[in-house]
């Protein structure tokens, strides 16, 4: 659900288009207010693994909107992608020194910043937003000899770099963790 936690939201709020307009919500304020989104409708994928785990909403206020709800569904994939990320990191022994992002996702420039924020590391974003036909593309040209090797190949990025203090990062991390907790513990009830 990581991917289309967006469009979940978006069509539970009702919006005529749902990713485009949930993203325009969720571009309307600077952060989730203490909302946290963990969308895990069919579960919890990596690096959780768990099936039982039910989605979640937490962080709820009187002063919580709906354009707090969208941009805590942008944050649940920046957030999604750390949990991921920690656990590469984890299991290699090697520090990850950026993250490149390709796909329709990263065409939200609020989610990129985001992500760069939470992982405290750089985020290259590709020019073109999907790699893997272009990747096919280049290789089949490194095989066909039009190109010496992939490295000679030009690759255009943007580079979105964290904007805030490891405190920070850790606190809000600590709250989506919670929150994640949250929705593992709700499956244990139902059970």
């Amino acid at each position: 659900m990581t991917g289309s936690a967006l469009q979940w939201v978006g069509e539970f709020l009702d919006l005529a288009n749902p990713v485009e307009d949930a993203a325009a919500l969720a571009a309307s304020v600077c952060d989730s207010a203490g909302v946290h989104f963990v969308p895990a409708m069919s579960g919890l994928g990596a690096p959780y693994w768990d099936s039982a785990a039910r989605g979640t909403i937490a962080g709820l206020s009187r002063t919580s909107t709906r354009a707090h709800l969208a941009r805590a569904a942008v944050e649940a994939i920046a957030f999604q992608v750390r949990d991921v990320f920690d656990a590469m990191e984890r299991e290699s022994g090697t520090a990850l020194p950026a993250l490149r992002a390709d796909g329709g996702a990263t065409r939200n420039d609020a989610l990129m910043q985001f992500q760069a924020d939470v992982l405290g590391r750089a985020v290259l974003r590709a020019t073109t937003e999907d790699l893997s036909a272009l990747g096919a593309a280049k290789l089949a040209g490194v095989v066909l000899g039009w190109w010496e090797s992939l490295e000679a190949l030009p690759c255009t990025t943007t580079s979105f770099e964290p904007r805030i203090c490891a405190d920070e990062r850790e606190a809000k991390y600590g709250a989506w963790q919670h929150a994640v907790a949250q929705a593992r513990l709700k499956a244990e009830a139902a059970a």
